[in-house]
């Protein structure tokens, strides 16, 4: 990659990458950006839907089913919904005509889907035709279905737990303590109550070393998300595998484990990068969608921190156009300026009494931790330093005040473009 000419993705724009040349950096990408597919968006997820893996063709499984729920996911995700959906609702409906179809928006604990939002997801016609609800984890009406493996309460949306058939669209990518992306992640947390989000995302399973992007097998979250999944009968996922332009490039249908399974071992495949460790790691969220708070930026900095040396520096790029994302992560750092007691304290919090954006806090103070993080973004200088970030306006200034901390003029740097995209691990230095 030569840095003169590249742009790393911000917000709905780019920024230039010239700044770098000069530190002669190890760019680190996934193989999903230079991966060409074997046929269009299109065909790739119809072949998957009408071929599904370990499951009945779906429309086979609408006959006779009158309630029929799709889980949907939100404006945080770039799921090409535009492609997976019409496909899904076309062989709901072959299955069965009279089926009551309902798109479920599967906001976890975030914020509410906007109307403009599900416009641009779906595309207007769609949304004023096809019945949409955005799921709430404190004002849903919701349905105990039981105890999770960890002993929390499975506590879920009522529309999934009454629904005759429950399908889920989705995308895969790696994730930073669930391991991937998708799947089941779509019943929990994406349709679960804000209680039993709280139970499953507490303390000790974080700090768990399978806990971590890539990792499935081993990882307590992961273990209470299948549970969850199969509890509730999630029936049919198609879940697809986009590339640094949002296209679809892999797709994959029919049993909610099978199919995510295959999804993974694509990722892993094609997204696990190594290298030796560095004095400073550059990297971003991809840019829009998940660029557009710091609280999902977090992602991008933990495709850094296993490369970063201790002591070291992450330059992290990432607009924050909505703002920090969340109350609760921005009072944290404000009310606790000690990091080893903040870890200690989450940590040693009963899962029950975890708190909101708890988890994300928890993974941000281990980076915080490990590395001094300069923050590129339109966040005000005051936010950022309350989270103990280093605010710069330009690459160029991040690069000035990174060799301040590293106090050498020769340093080791990685580049990672997307680090929401990849696997990374350190190799022997």
């Amino acid at each position: 990659m030569c840095m003169d000419s590249y742009q790393f993705h911000y917000g709905r724009g780019s920024l230039d990458a010239s700044a770098l040349r000069p530190l002669h950096p190890r760019v680190l990408e996934s193989k999903l950006a230079q991966y060409v597919p074997e046929a269009t968006e299109e065909e790739l997820v119809e072949r998957a839907v009408m071929h599904p893996m370990g499951s009945r063709p779906l429309a086979e499984l609408a006959a006779g089913k009158r309630h029929v729920v799709v889980i949907a996911s939100d404006h945080t995700r770039p799921v090409p919904s535009k492609i997976i959906m019409p496909v899904l609702l076309r062989e709901i409906r072959r299955g069965n005509p009279a089926a009551e179809i309902t798109i479920l928006i599967a906001t976890g604990c975030h914020r509410g889907t906007t109307r403009e939002e599900l416009a641009a997801k779906f595309g207007q016609e769609f949304v004023e035709r096809e019945r949409i609800v955005v799921h709430d984890c404190d004002e849903s009406e919701m349905v105990c279905m039981g105890t999770l493996p960890s002993g929390g309460q499975l506590i879920l949306n009522r529309m999934v737990v009454d629904a005759d058939l429950l399908v889920a669209e989705g995308f895969i990518e790696p994730h930073f303590f669930a391991g991937f992306s998708g799947g089941r992640k779509s019943v929990l947390p994406g349709v679960a109550d804000r209680k039993t989000v709280l139970y499953n995302h507490n303390g000790r399973f974080i700090d768990d070393p399978c806990a971590r992007t890539g990792i499935l097998e081993g990882n307590p979250l992961h273990r209470d998300m299948v549970f969850a999944a199969r509890q509730v009968g999630l029936d049919f996922i198609c879940n697809v595998v986009i590339n640094d332009r949002h296209q679809v490039i892999f797709a994959s249908a029919g049993d909610m484990e099978e199919a995510h399974a295959a999804g993974c071992a694509f990722l892993k495949d094609h997204c696990s990068v190594r290298s030796p460790m560095a004095d400073l790691v550059v990297t971003t969220n991809g840019g829009y969608p998940l660029d557009q708070n710091l609280y999902q930026a977090v992602k991008g900095m933990t495709g850094a921190e296993p490369l970063v040396k201790e002591g070291g520096v992450i330059i992290m790029i990432a607009k924050c156009e909505d703002g920090v994302g969340g109350d609760s992560f921005y009072r944290t750092f404000a009310e606790e300026k000690d990091l080893e007691r903040m870890l200690r304290t989450f940590l040693h919090t009963p899962p029950e009494e975890t708190k909101v954006d708890q988890w994300q806090s928890q993974i941000f103070a281990r980076v915080l931790r490990r590395a001094s993080v300069i923050l590129i973004s339109e966040l005000p200088d005051d936010v950022a330093e309350n989270f103990q970030l280093i605010p710069a306006h330009s690459l160029e200034e991040a690069v000035a005040k990174a060799r301040g901390i590293i106090g050498r003029e020769q340093w080791d740097t990685v580049v990672i473009p997307d680090g929401v995209s990849v696997i990374s691990s350190a190799a022997d230095n």
